[in-house]
């Protein structure tokens, strides 16, 4: 059925173009193709972990969709975004490009014993959704109910030149796993919830989102997650801030500030996330070793842009997490990225980058990457 889904679509789309011509329709889509040589990690006989590099072909957050709105008069209007990822190096048979995770080693033994970065086999088809909601627009706002990305996402993205390629921050530690996944526990984009965003008032906006949990096997009962965000921007200024919680009482938390300055060809920008237990509830890596909270993260970097050619770097750190159950388990961690891209228009780019983690602990193997990618946007 999935198979089908996107073409059907696409048909629906254009005839309903064709036949509604009151209807504003566009379709939109995003490329990203990149050669990575990623550093990956197998498990000996004797649970020493041994690492390899390997050359992979990527496809980041590809996608394609559709969205619009329709004029109901008296400054209303009825919105709506449809969005599919897909992956151009796997075709729908059982297979999908490798792809990076924090995650740790398990020994035959049975110890947790380091961090690492695997290659992953993910769902047996290349397309799945992204954000994908209708709503209502007029002079109060919107309002948006579906699928939708939160605003702790929508801020950190941002802050990343690199964003929605193989070197986005997201993906080498510099910005934690709530802006990452889709749920209803707090994700980056989240699921069966409507947000709220307001005007701008002269620079100042405010988001809130609430999630219906419809989980009937969730062991935590019916807890419906909410949060929210404020942003302020103001010629080269951006700053902000957002809260999340599951609403399971205890440490279901997580929340963050960050800014961006930007003055002429240089920009600098940083964010700081707390984490309450949510964002080692949503980490792989820290919820596998049984990560209770206190896995603070905090990004800093910095731009310089000259013509077509941007360059940039940043430094991450994340701090050790509380009450894990190991206590020889050392989760903290430093990551760098440097890179540069090359604007060959408004649309398609290209970029060279590399990214690394430094993990504490002397089992600790470090992740690292070099990739070459081209980006285009319609």
């Amino acid at each position: 059925m999935t198979k089908k889904l996107l073409p059907t679509l696409i048909g629906v789309a254009l005839a309903g173009g064709m036949a509604a011509a009151q209807a504003d329709v566009t379709v939109f889509g995003h490329i990203d193709q990149s050669v990575v040589n990623q550093k990956s990690y197998d498990i000996n006989n004797n649970g020493t972990v041994k690492g390899t590099y390997d050359n992979n072909f990527v496809c980041t957050t590809c996608s394609i969709g559709f969205k619009g709105s329709e004029d109901l008069g008296n400054g209303l209007k009825a919105i709506f975004s449809i969005d599919f990822q897909y992956n151009m190096n796997a075709r729908n048979n059982g297979k999908v490009s490798q792809s990076k995770q924090n995650g740790f080693v398990t020994t035959p033994a049975g110890s947790v014993t380091a961090p690492v970065v695997t290659n992953v086999s993910g769902s047996s088809d290349s397309i799945t959704d992204r954000d994908q909601w209708l709503g209502l627009a007029g002079n109060f706002g919107q309002v948006r109910v579906g699928t939708i990305s939160t605003s702790y996402k929508s801020h950190g993205a941002l802050l990343d030149p690199g964003y929605r390629t193989v070197a986005q921050m997201r993906d080498w530690g510099m910005q934690s796993y709530m802006h990452n996944g889709a749920g209803e526990d707090g994700e980056g984009r989240a699921t069966n919830t409507a947000r709220y965003d307001s005007p701008n008032w002269n620079g100042l906006k405010a988001t809130a989102h609430f999630t219906l949990d419809q989980d009937p096997n969730d062991a935590n009962g019916d807890n419906n997650p909410y949060g929210g965000g404020v942003e302020y921007s103001n010629g080269g200024l951006l700053v902000f801030a957002d809260y999340v919680t599951t609403d399971r009482g205890g440490n279901d938390e997580a929340y963050k500030a960050g800014a961006k300055f930007t003055m002429n060809n240089f920009a600098v920008f940083g964010q700081y996330e707390v984490d309450g237990g949510l964002i080692s509830q949503l980490t792989p890596y820290l919820r596998a070793v049984g990560a209770n909270k206190g896995a603070d993260v905090w990004m800093l970097g910095g731009s310089y842009t000259m013509g077509n050619n941007t360059i940039y770097g940043a430094y991450a750190n994340g701090e050790n997490a509380d009450d894990t159950n190991f206590a020889s388990v050392n989760t903290s961690y430093e990551a760098y990225e440097v890179v540069g891209i090359h604007s060959l228009s408004k649309q398609t780019l290209v970029y060279l980058g590399y990214g690394f983690q430094d993990f504490d602990g002397s089992q600790s193997p470090d992740p690292e990457a070099w990739a070459l990618g081209m980006k285009h946007k319609f």
